[in-house]
């Protein structure tokens, strides 16, 4: 029955988007610089749809031929383009080490050393070479601090510290900068004056120091900003505080650099009920001719109505699914061996977080802003709610379907906009990587006290992982995704010493695997595969 309501699911979307209008795009100028419109990316002339991996480690490799075999490797994968932090950011000169920026007192100091942005250069060189674009993400929202809390929120950090860089949220970021500027919230990062110049001096030098290279695919400002973080929230921050920074950040870099996108980070949230700063104009985004044979699909936003329908709907195909399956399990009152009713299930009249605006995320308002040209979103299940779950299903199956639906509803708001979309983030944590799960707001691995989690039903099996990759990377190729980005890169028998990073050396003493946080593909060759495979189809649909 469970496979059963996945085919289901998965074939009756893809029946929604087959009327989709065609995504040929035309060939362009011949500028090595990646551009953006509205039908897509192009670069030399050619259009440009990819599958794509996130590896924020990169730059804390302390070997050179490291970088090189983990940049081949991916490149031998049909993979096109990298996500890394192009950030490092310090409150102490570490002992060892990379870091590219010291913040400390309400001063700022950047390292241009060979363990700075050199590092950062050879990555830019390489991917060069490699035939590799880079996504250059900014800064971070998550800075999680052993022995903190927040108020408020069941966000509780353990005093459990891995060495620096190992985590993707030990790199600094916004809470960095508001600790060290003396301040209290977490979105004072977005407003105050003193904090702004810092960031945007630093952005500054990056910006002018790679705005020459054809290597740079985007200008990311920052890996999925929102009001809330590990540090209290003012009552003040609200979706138009989060794009206003965008909106600013995003004209100061074009200001700087004409060759390259500047890109939103976010997770995609959005916010159907809330004032706009820049709304979508009902013609402002007409769809390309279609298809022969097919009719011109009109392209609308998201609206909270649709979103309540078509969840009722799936719970209501899930439930008739189950009843044939006779896996139903009857609960209604049972009259002469025959069950006369059963429970009514109650679909809420109203959106989640993901859609309501509480995380200060409105992310198609962020996609309309001028100097933004294209967008994100993210897929991190085990982490994130992107609606109720159906009774009808299992924990696993309930992660995957909502993780569809999610990524057909980001794809109608960034349509809506005109715009290309990226899903700059994917991941599923299995039963055999939950030990090492840290989620992206915490400093340690809650379930790693755990002597035995392989039979823990709520997180994926091999097989279900293997499963959802698949199935999220067909969704995102069917609903139009400009690109499609796994999350993350995992690259074994790494050399340099574990005492920069942590490495894995389990099954070797003198190398190991690159930092886990339970989404590394290391050694995974089936997951490898299903990224071949992906980037074989969205590179046919260019």
């Amino acid at each position: 029955m469970r496979l059963f309501s996945y085919f289901w699911f998965l074939t009756s979307i893809l029946s929604c988007l087959a009327a989709a209008p065609s995504r040929t795009i035309a060939k362009r100028g011949s500028s090595p610089y990646v551009s953006s419109g509205k039908d897509g990316f192009s670069v030399n002339g050619s259009s440009l749809r990819f599958v794509g991996t996130n590896l924020y480690w990169l730059p804390t490799l302390e070997s050179n031929d490291d970088i090189w075999n983990v940049l081949k490797n991916i490149s031998d994968t049909g993979i096109k383009v990298i996500r890394i932090w192009a950030f490092n950011d310090v409150e102490t000169i570490p002992a060892s080490g990379t870091w590219f920026q010291l913040v400390q007192n309400g001063t700022a100091t950047i390292n241009e050393g060979p363990n700075g942005l050199q590092k950062l250069d050879t990555i830019v060189q390489m991917a060069e070479q490699q035939g590799l674009y880079v996504i250059m993400s900014l800064t971070n929202n998550w800075n999680a601090v052993p022995n903190t809390t927040t108020i408020g929120t069941p966000d509780v950090l353990a005093s459990v510290a891995l060495p620096r860089n190992t985590l993707s949220n030990d790199y600094g970021g916004m809470d960095l900068y508001v600790r060290q500027f003396g301040l209290q919230n977490h979105d004072d990062f977005y407003t105050n004056d003193n904090i702004l110049s810092a960031f945007q001096a630093y952005t500054k030098v990056i910006v002018l120091r790679y705005f020459n290279s054809p290597a740079v695919f985007s200008w990311e400002l920052a890996n999925d900003a929102r009001c809330n973080s590990t540090m209290p929230t003012s009552a003040t921050c609200t979706t138009q505080t989060v794009t206003k920074w965008h909106a600013l950040m995003a004209a100061f870099i074009a200001s700087l650099d004409p060759n390259h996108i500047v890109s939103a980070g976010t997770s995609g949230f959005q916010c159907t009920d809330c004032p706009k700063l820049y709304p979508v104009a009902p013609s402002a985004s007409p769809t390309p001719s279609p298809a022969p044979g097919k009719k011109r699909r009109k392209i609308t936003p998201l609206t909270k109505e649709q979103i309540i329908r078509q969840r009722a709907e799936s719970r209501r195909q899930n439930r008739a699914a189950a009843k044939r399956a006779g896996t139903l399990k009857e609960d209604g009152i049972m009259i002469r061996g025959r069950w006369v009713s059963t429970e009514t299930r109650v679909v809420s009249s109203s959106v989640d977080s993901s859609t309501d605006g509480s995380s200060g995320v409105d992310s198609q308002d962020i996609l309309n802003i001028p100097n933004i040209g294209f967008g994100s979103f993210q897929v991190y299940p085990d982490q994130e709610t992107y609606g109720p779950n159906d009774p009808n299903l299992d924990p696993v199956q309930n992660k995957i379907n909502s993780s569809l639906a999610w990524i057909q509803q980001s794809a109608q708001s960034a349509a809506a906009v005109g715009k290309p979309l990226v899903l700059n983030g994917f991941g599923l944590v299995s039963q055999t990587n939950l030990n090492n799960f840290v989620p992206f707001n915490m400093s340690y691995a809650p379930y790693a006290t755990n002597t035995d989690v392989s039979g823990s039903s709520d997180f994926a099996n091999s097989a279900q992982q293997e499963q959802g990759y698949s199935s999220f990377l067909q969704m995102g190729d069917s609903a139009g995704l400009a690109g499609i980005m796994q999350y993350q890169w995992g690259s074994a028998d790494i050399t340099q010493s574990s005492a920069a990073i942590q490495l894995d050396t389990t099954n070797s003493p003198s190398t190991g695997d690159s930092p886990n946080d339970g989404y590394s593909i290391a050694g995974n060759t089936a997951i490898q595969q299903i990224l071949l495979q992906g980037a074989q189809a969205m590179a046919g649909g260019s």
